[in-house]
């Protein structure tokens, strides 16, 4: 897509340290990492979020993100990886093409909120779990 930075550094356009990839998928170091070894794993073709992908293209996609994964804990030494994805703007999505970020964690907190102590609203849990039950989607 003209203008999509991810789709220049797909097509070899612009500049990354790609560090795997394969027929649907490129996985490259985050230039603004949150930990050492922050890195990032895009599908090939366009979408630009998590509500757009096709299927068969998602699951790729978290298959690179697997495997990136256990090289950053093997290779790394770290305690954990964080898998995280922002679908759109407002979830703090900033280039709007869906991407993993996959962050080796090492006993610091998340670069999120954690859950709080206080429970939900009983009524109020009930209510949101029914409208999300079945139903159809837009997938």
């Amino acid at each position: 897509m003209a203008g999509c930075i991810f789709c220049a550094i797909v097509a070899g356009e612009a500049p990354a340290e790609v560090v795997d990839e394969d027929v649907a998928t490129v996985s490259f170091m985050d230039i603004r990492p949150l930990q050492r070894g922050h890195a990032l794993v895009v599908p090939r073709r366009h979408y630009s979020n998590l509500l757009e992908i096709d299927p068969e293209d998602l699951t790729k996609t978290f298959a690179a993100a697997r495997r990136l994964a256990a090289r950053i804990k093997d290779r790394l030494g770290s305690d954990g990886v964080l898998v995280l994805n922002s679908c759109g703007q407002a979830a703090g999505q900033v280039v709007m093409h869906l991407h993993l970020h996959v962050i080796p964690m090492n006993g610091a907190p998340p670069p999120f909120p954690r859950a709080t102590t206080v429970l939900r609203d009983e009524a109020d849990l009930l209510a949101i779990a029914a409208a999300l039950r079945g139903g159809a989607t837009s997938e």
